[in-house]
């Protein structure tokens, strides 16, 4: 036997008793990561991607690039069967729309609107003179769409060489007569499962790792074979699924081949993005809003909420406003793709938070459908341009009964590959620990006051926060909310001076002034008197908020401190999850 044959048997001997070792349950510690020489200089920032995945928007791009690119995160798949029925997800409908209670809820959401419209005066000091949607509703009657060409331009996508799949702008684009599924993969900042075609986790997951493989070739030239030269940074939400960001970290690693990945929370990112070290992040999505606390570099825990709406939620709105002051457009449909995108270039175009505009306006737009002549409308609006985003204040507006609306960071469930979880440390606490722990319970108990609380208190917890997620807090109270759970009041008052608004849901003329001026006049009066300033920023160093997040990714990318954060598929091949919970910047 040679030597290298006997250094090989050895080596074999070491493997196989380590593994028996693994088996037996004394797990090895893990290791710090062992950077291959090359790699010791300063890792190029253009061999890592930055990918930040949004319900209706993926942005990504190298860490070098100065903007990513952004497309429609959104998968067509060809039916795997001729007569086959057609399964899409919707965008702009969702459920809880057509319960009974419904149009109670929007009359009485948009009562609270118009009562805030009038009591806020405006600049000059005169009250604003409510616009009835009945104003308007007999000229948009009467009107009749111009045809400026008798071919619209705009075409469906080409399927004639019945491609499996498209994606992005060209899954929009596929004619609903043609044989395809269509899916958006996440929803509402979430991975999207339900019970219909698609909607299995291993199916969510296909459908991400083609999107996003599509556009690192088409947008960023890299063959996926050169992957394994390359590093990822994902940002995930603030309040993430365990299971979910595992998957995804093994998809990105083994699947597509990343040979390292950092996942860090959008909230995080957001600060690295805008210059600023702590600030109540308030991240407004076409789908979601989620806001949180954040403190040189760490998102407080208590201080994360999720509401479970968002700009599609205000374009939805806008659409029953407009309808209810005669739109002209009669044949718009919610489950329509090209409507739904017709609908949020109207809101982006004439919504605004601006008291000072008010009256009747005449408007106009174009409608350019494939296979229909390009049309020109006009008409005219009042107030409800003004309303559909008040409707962010007073979700009541949206009408949407029996879900859940706002969701609080959970314990998880606890993992079996990730042995020390929350729940193993708490059972794994020293007697001594539990014994101290019930002691300073009890003093607690016997302050004044305290013996209201005994064992049921746990369980009125639990019943005060089903009920608190039950109820849709407008996005000023859930802001206030988050910045009243941060521990102290030095924190607090940082909180206030520093309120970043990111994501493009809340893009409306004079929104900051708007949003300002609801939280000074909601806060507590006790920190009203000692907080010098209350500001909200919307676009720090006049960056479009919508990228804000990505640009901190990128920036994360080039910090010294970035290096010890990485995570390398081999390490994740031995170790999984646990090194997650070695290296996440974050308390995994």
């Amino acid at each position: 036997m040679t030597q290298a044959e006997k250094g090989e048997a050895e080596n074999g001997k070491d493997k196989e008793r380590d593994r028996e070792r693994e088996q037996r349950g004394g797990k090895r510690p893990i290791v710090p990561a062992a950077v291959p020489e090359s790699l010791q200089e300063q890792i190029q920032s253009n061999f890592i991607v930055v990918i930040h995945p949004g319900s209706t928007t993926l942005r990504l791009g190298r860490a070098t690039d100065t903007l990513p690119a952004g497309i429609p995160h959104v998968i067509a798949r060809r039916h795997k069967q001729p007569g086959q029925a057609a399964y899409r997800d919707s965008w702009l409908l969702r459920d809880g729309l057509n319960k009974p209670e419904s149009t109670e809820q929007r009359q009485n959401g948009l009562k609270m609107v118009d009562q805030a419209i009038w009591s806020k005066k405006m600049s000059n000091g005169a009250r604003r003179i409510p616009v009835s949607p009945d104003q308007a509703r007999s000229y948009n009657r009467q009107m009749r769409p111009a045809i400026l060409d008798h071919s619209s331009g705009a075409k469906w996508t080409n399927t004639s060489n019945h491609p499996e799949f498209l994606v992005g702008e060209e899954a929009l684009y596929v004619n609903p007569l043609d044989s395809y599924n269509i899916h958006w993969p996440i929803r509402r900042g979430q991975l999207n499962l339900h019970p219909g075609p698609g909607g299995s986790l291993t199916a969510v997951l296909a459908d991400l790792e083609v999107i996003w493989s599509y556009a690192i070739q088409k947008y960023l030239e890299i063959p996926l074979k050169d992957l394994k030269y390359y590093r990822c940074i994902l940002l995930i939400p603030d309040i993430y699924n365990k299971q979910h960001v595992k998957e995804l970290v093994n998809m990105i690693l083994m699947k597509m081949g990343f040979s390292g990945i950092i996942v860090h929370q959008e909230s995080v990112c957001a600060t690295f993005g805008s210059g600023l070290s702590s600030a109540c992040i308030v991240d407004v999505g076409d789908q979601k809003t989620s806001v949180c606390c954040v403190e040189d570099g760490v998102s407080h825990r208590n201080t994360r909420l999720c509401l479970a709406y968002g700009g599609s939620d205000v374009s939805r709105c806008f659409y029953w406003l407009m309808q209810r002051a005669g739109f002209p457009y009669r044949d718009c449909q919610l489950t329509n793709k090209l409507d739904c995108l017709l609908l949020q270039h109207l809101k982006e175009t004439f919504c605004h938070l601006d008291q000072d505009i008010s009256g009747l306006q005449d408007h106009e737009f174009q409608i350019r459908h494939p296979d229909s002549p390009a049309l020109l409308y006009q008409f005219r609006l009042g107030d409800e341009k003004l309303q559909a985003p008040m409707a962010l204040f007073y979700p009541a507006t949206f009408g949407i009964v029996g879900q859940k609306m706002t969701i609080l960071q959970h314990r998880s469930q606890g993992d079996p590959e990730d042995p020390h979880d929350e729940h193993y440390l708490l059972a794994t606490q020293s007697k001594q620990e539990q014994s101290a722990k019930a002691t300073a319970d009890r003093k607690s108990m016997s302050k004044p006051g305290a013996f209201e609380e005994p064992l049921t208190a746990h369980m009125s917890r639990k019943t005060a926060i089903s009920q608190f997620e039950g109820k849709a807090l407008g996005l000023d109270k859930a802001i206030l909310h988050s910045i009243d759970c941060c521990a102290s009041d030095d924190t607090k008052k940082k909180m206030y001076s520093s309120i970043l608004v990111v994501g493009g849901g809340l893009m409306f003329h004079k929104a900051q002034e708007f949003l300002q001026h609801r939280i000074l006049n909601k806060m507590p009066p006790s920190f009203r008197r000692v907080v010098e300033n209350v500001e909200v920023i919307t676009r720090p160093k006049d960056m479009d908020p919508r990228l804000i997040a990505w640009k901190g990714g990128a920036v994360l990318a080039c910090l010294d401190t970035t290096q010890e954060l990485w995570i390398y598929q081999r390490e994740w091949q031995r170790f999984g999850v646990r090194m997650l919970r070695e290296r996440a910047a974050f308390v995994w």
